[in-house]
């Protein structure tokens, strides 16, 4: 029903990775940050892998990456809804030998060479996002039980010290769990649980993470401004009519400037103005810069002057290379 959202995390981690001069003092920072955030992306395709390759049946609709709309935000890396139940499987890529503590509930991961970290137990990850998911069902007037287990990406990942009511298991184990459960109680009738599954799809709101210089308080002019080629990966391309040139290899972009005002987005602010988007994109004219704004059906606030923009990166997806837009 619905596959895995692409990560605006990452996106705008390597776009400022790529902006900041390689000896800059936050670039280990956003190294380990990007590394921690593809480990993860890694085991929730790993997951999802299993759900494409293994025949499930019609009365089982899959959802990965879902974080339906309610009181309190939350994300569930993989949510299984049938007529009889609901199951949230809790995705960890954490290498190293496992160690489940009760009190207080906590995840120790014990490296080769000894070092030991502390993480989040997944088991309160876990429950908390059950009895959310059981909340937004019990508001639309459903009453299923909701099962779920801590799902292990690799089997190099070692539990030394298992939790005590929470079932592990390894993606190749998913279905044969998932087969486990018991088929009793109420029935959800077919139109009821198709309804059910739209109206979980309607609710889905992605994360948009907070701008990178937000979070890790960068100065703005610490990063590189200006259109990157993809083709060289030097700065510096240069707007021409209805397309960008890059000075440095020749090559030609008709859609430059959207991946560029996505990196403006997801580095710096939430909003945009004429002149900062004529100095970030290294246009002179204003009114190229007007056009290039309009052209990507941004929404505006204020007039004249005071004017600025701002994008629902909720509802727009990385940049089709494929697709082209004509900007005058």
């Amino acid at each position: 029903m619905k596959d895995l959202d692409a990560s605006l995390t990452l996106e705008g981690l390597i776009a400022a990775q790529q902006r900041l001069a390689v000896d800059h003092s936050l670039q280990s920072v956003l190294a380990a940050k990007r590394g921690s955030v593809e480990a993860g992306i890694g085991g929730e395709e790993r997951v999802a892998e299993v759900f494409r390759k293994h025949p499930f049946s019609d009365e089982h609709h899959i959802f990965h990456d879902l974080s339906p709309a309610w009181r309190e935000h939350f994300q569930m890396d993989s949510f299984v809804l049938t007529p009889w139940f609901g199951t949230v499987l809790e995705v960890k890529n954490i290498g190293g030998v496992l160690e489940f503590k009760d009190k207080p509930p906590q995840l120790i991961r014990t490296k080769e060479d000894g070092h030991q970290d502390g993480y989040e137990s997944p088991v309160v990850q876990l429950e908390h996002k059950r009895e959310l998911i059981s909340d937004w069902l019990w508001d639309r007037n459903i009453d299923i039980p909701i099962f779920g287990a801590v799902v292990l990406a690799y089997p190099k990942q070692i539990v030394a010290v298992p939790p005590k009511n929470t079932n592990i298991l390894f993606p190749g184990l998913i279905p044969s769990f998932l087969k486990s459960i018991p088929q009793h109680g109420n029935k959800l009738d077919h139109e009821t649980f198709n309804w059910l599954s739209a109206e979980l799809l309607k609710s889905h709101r992605p994360f948009i993470p907070k701008p990178l210089c937000e979070t890790y308080g960068i100065p703005f002019g610490d990063f590189q401004p200006g259109v990157r080629c993809v083709t060289c990966g030097r700065f510096g391309m240069i707007k021409q009519p209805r397309t960008w040139c890059c000075p440095h290899c020749g090559a030609v972009d008709h859609i430059a400037h959207q991946r560029t005002l996505r990196e403006w987005f997801l580095i710096f602010k939430r909003t945009i103005t004429n002149r900062e988007c004529r100095e970030f994109l290294g246009v002179d004219d204003i009114h190229a810069a007007k056009r290039i704004l309009l052209s990507m059906d941004m929404q505006s606030e204020g007039t004249y002057r005071d004017r600025y923009y701002f994008m629902d990166l909720r509802s727009t997806n990385q940049t089709n290379d494929r697709e082209t837009i004509i900007v005058p």
